[in-house]
């Protein structure tokens, strides 16, 4: 007898991505554990959901392949951004304490480093091995700016895992992973206009 294969369905189809998307914010998650690596842990989990999505086989051993190759000079980009976090928090004291230009000197800050973020994301969504990470976060910067609605919507997944984090801490977890596909969807979105 043939082997008769039917499709799925599309909410079957549709819902296996969001469960990927779940357990990759999980990989995420473990993969960041080491403070400067959540650069290099997108960038894998991007790939991964890139993959899954292009209907690529790929599971636990390719993100972790990916993630070593990452993460050589993802480190950097890492450190970069925990430095980048470290001004903003300084500039958020210096409106506390009532400075001069403070105001104004505090939003730039943190604009900045939203900016900062969204770019990061946004380098790390299109990252394939072999890829500098300098070119990719200025072309991603680039992006940032000329994208509004794609920037827009990547700070908006932020503030969900923020306030998920908030809310529930454990929900913070898988939806990182969200964040992930958010990010690979955004630059496909950008790719095809």
């Amino acid at each position: 007898m043939a082997d008769v294969r039917t499709k799925p369905s599309v909410f079957t189809e549709k819902f296996g991505v969001f469960a990927e998307c779940l357990l990759t914010g999980v990989w995420i998650a473990i993969a960041s554990l080491g403070v400067v690596t959540y650069p290099a842990a997108f960038a894998a989990g991007a790939r991964h959901l890139r993959r899954r999505t292009g209907q690529v086989g790929g599971g636990w051993r390719e993100f972790v392949t990916d993630f070593r190759d990452a993460v050589r000079g993802g480190w950097v980009v890492g450190l970069g951004g925990w430095g980048a976090v470290a001004v903003a928090w300084v500039d958020v004291q210096a409106v506390r304490a009532g400075l001069p230009g403070g105001p104004l000197v505090g939003a730039v800050g943190l604009f900045a480093v939203i900016g900062l973020a969204v770019a990061g994301l946004r380098a790390a969504a299109v990252w394939t091995p072999g890829d500098r990470w300098r070119t990719l976060l200025a072309a991603a910067g680039r992006r940032t700016v000329l994208d509004p609605g794609g920037s827009f919507l990547l700070v908006g997944g932020a503030v969900l895992v923020v306030c998920s984090a908030l809310l529930i801490a454990p929900l913070a977890v898988p939806v990182l992973g969200a964040v992930a596909a958010a990010a690979v969807a955004v630059e496909e979105r950008h790719r095809r206009r």
